[in-house]
């Protein structure tokens, strides 16, 4: 075990706060094959991410995997990059500026949010060290995974407890490991569709695509597959949808295994077959438009459908940092923070007594020898 740090910022009567760490899966820093090969790097050795046994693993990732796949990574991140950078990253820090305003609107209490990375950068440990030198006694953590996963919601969990492994002072934490289902998400997935639609003509088919899984995974009771599931149907009763007018399906296979099913790209390309000559789809699994959407659903299975004798092909963008989504992660905090003194309609009368009391111990020990 590490050894356990000092903390630098403390002093005795600090202000407190409240903290929430928003937690993605993360980016490279740049669309270079260097840069993405030390993203992979990071992302493929999480035993979590590949449950395959690390002696067998490890020699197939860096003798075959990190030597071919990066560069063709690295142009696929080329075809989305923004100038501001990646869109994953660029969208997350919209959205944590904008949930700052909406805290000082919602909270008396200081309540700061501070935008983290599962892999890659801005790191989850300076993101924690960011709110610690903030004073943030209460963390709230929210992994922006709306279904829970071994692979994303657990693994952000085990990277916090490794780094405050080392920490002298633990604040207290709560963790969200699901919102699959929590009514403000749903409502507004609902409300960016139904956005999308007055703007352009409805396809005959919504298809809801999420990111997969092995299959393993489900069959060793990871909850995705079925929150997925849950997710889906509650999007479709929202918009009053029949049942020939959306599918659900999984994307993003890599390797041999045999993934969740039905596959986006097969179930796209036998659409048109079976009649149905326009689509619109949507990731309601990714909050923020990233690679997985942009370039895989936005470009490659654009290009299967349509070629598989499709005419029309939309694709709804993820919620962003819209107002909807804002709000709906606004009531998520909001819901996980009660109880705590900075989100408590009291805040100013317990913080004015809590530091009277702090001045009044600091009068008595000062010049005590300890």
């Amino acid at each position: 075990m590490a050894s356990v740090k000092g903390d630098e910022s403390f002093f005795h009567g600090k202000a407190e706060s409240t903290g929430v760490l928003l937690v993605n899966l993360g980016t490279p820093d740049e669309p270079t094959a260097p840069a993405v090969r030390k993203y992979l790097s990071q992302f493929l050795s999480d035993s979590r991410v590949v449950e395959i046994p690390r002696l067998v693993w490890l020699p197939i990732l860096y003798g075959f995997v990190l030597r071919k796949r990066p560069a063709a990574s690295a142009e696929n991140y080329k075809k989305v990059w923004t100038d501001e950078g990646s869109p994953l990253l660029r969208i997350g820090q919209q959205l944590t500026k904008q949930l700052q305003q909406e805290m000082k609107t919602r909270f008396k209490g200081p309540v700061h949010i501070q935008l983290a990375m599962r892999y890659g950068n801005p790191s989850i440990e300076n993101g924690l060290q960011a709110l610690q030198d903030k004073g943030a006694r209460r963390v709230l953590v929210l992994p922006l995974y709306p279904q829970y996963s071994a692979t994303t919601t657990a693994t952000t969990f085990d990277a916090i407890a490794k780094i405050m492994a080392g920490w002298r002072w633990i604040p207290e934490l709560r963790f969200i490991n699901q919102y699959h289902d929590f009514t403000p998400y749903i409502d507004s997935l609902a409300n960016s569709v139904k956005d999308y639609w007055r703007n352009n003509q409805q396809g005959e088919v919504l298809l809801m695509s999420f990111h997969g899984l092995p299959k393993r995974n489900l069959d060793l009771g990871d909850p995705y597959f079925c929150q997925c599931h849950k997710t889906a149907r509650l999007l479709a009763k929202k918009l009053m949808l029949k049942e020939n007018q959306w599918k659900i399906s999984f994307q993003s296979r890599f390797g041999k295994a045999e993934w969740l099913k039905p596959y986006t790209d097969k179930t796209l390309m036998a659409m048109p077959d079976e009649g149905i000559k326009s689509v619109d789809v949507i990731c309601p699994g990714f909050p923020a438009d990233c690679l997985e959407t942009l370039e895989e659903i936005d470009g490659e299975n654009r290009e299967y459908f349509l070629s598989s004798g499709g005419e029309n092909y939309q694709y709804i963008p993820a919620l962003n940092n819209g107002s909807d989504h804002l709000h709906a992660l606004s009531d998520l905090i909001h819901l996980h923070t009660q109880g705590w003194l900075e989100t408590s309609d009291k805040w100013n009368a317990i913080s004015i007594e809590r530091n009277n009391q702090h001045s009044k111990q600091l009068a008595t020990t000062k010049g005590a020898k300890i």
